[in-house]
């Protein structure tokens, strides 16, 4: 399953009918994902401001700023669980009008929030092949099959026995990568083509990070997805799974550029999120 594809809801996690998609994740190049103007408000609070990108087949890209500046918002946005109160989205090529829910883009978008949100009282297995079991055709032994080799995928090959309570908050995390890019064979465009990560690597040790940051490299590599979008507040995260960073500030782009760069601009956001100075443009609330 793309975690945003099927009717079922799990927890944490989107819902949306499954269906065929039109393009296979590693297909072809070009953009695959454009927002023209975005805007988002909510009460008196102006979370995005008319903000502009695009992003390539096969880019990884870091969305990077200080908390409460969009974020998380923006990739809600992108993942058609959120609907922006100004601008246009286009997902390869194609504007989207309302929510995922409302008509199915035409490429696969899967999203792994923060937290797992794994069901507790449902085995591994049972936790990344849910929607299979829910929503196709497919009998129970290639179903496991499916999850076996996608947990392989993940680096936790004999787990699916398990239960979340037995595994660390880094299983946990790899148990949710798992779900995310689990598709069904007779449907093998439904695989998504963009995969959004909100804070993989929050609350985890920097061993642990790197085991992390390093899955989300390989599920690219290895075709799980053709892009993804991370947001992280972790110098490592950035460094080591981005090619391009974009940094936002209240609402709005400050700066933008490959991941190489970040220790040569000079623009000051970006400075002083990586010195951690207090003294800069970006104001703490007290």
């Amino acid at each position: 399953m793309a975690d945003l594809h099927n009717s079922s809801t799990i927890p944490g996690q989107s819902s949306v009918p499954l269906s065929p998609r039109a393009a296979q994740p590693g297909a072809g190049g070009g953009v695959l994902l454009e927002l023209k103007g975005i805007s988002k408000q909510f009460d008196s609070n102006q979370v995005l401001d008319n903000v502009d990108l695009t992003l390539n087949r096969g880019e990884a890209v870091a969305i990077i700023g200080p908390s409460g500046t969009g974020k998380s918002t923006i990739l809600r946005i992108i993942a058609g669980l959120l609907a922006p109160d100004e601008g246009e989205i286009y997902v390869q090529g194609n504007r989207r009008e309302g929510l995922i829910e409302d008509s199915p883009d035409p490429v696969g978008i899967g999203m792994v929030f923060q937290q797992a949100a794994l069901f507790d009282s449902l085995s591994v297995e049972e936790n990344v092949g849910f929607l299979l079991y829910q929503h196709s055709q497919l009998p129970a032994h290639q179903i496991r099959q499916i999850v076996d080799d996608v947990l392989d995928m993940v680096g936790l090959p004999g787990t699916g026995s398990r239960y979340p309570a037995e595994l660390s908050g880094g299983m946990r995390k790899r148990v949710s990568f798992a779900r995310a890019i689990v598709s069904n064979p007779e449907n093998p465009q439904d695989r998504p083509a963009l995969l959004l990560y909100d804070e993989p690597t929050a609350g985890l040790d920097p061993i642990a990070s790197t085991v992390i940051e390093d899955l989300i490299r390989a599920i690219q590599r290895n075709n799980g997805c053709s892009s993804y979008l991370i947001v992280t507040h972790q110098d490592s995260t950035i460094r080591r799974t981005a090619d391009r960073v974009i940094f936002l500030h209240r609402g709005r782009i400050q700066w933008q550029g490959p991941v190489t760069a970040v220790d040569e601009t000079d623009n000051p956001f970006v400075r002083q999120f990586f010195s951690g100075r207090v003294e800069g443009p970006i104001q703490m609330v007290q």
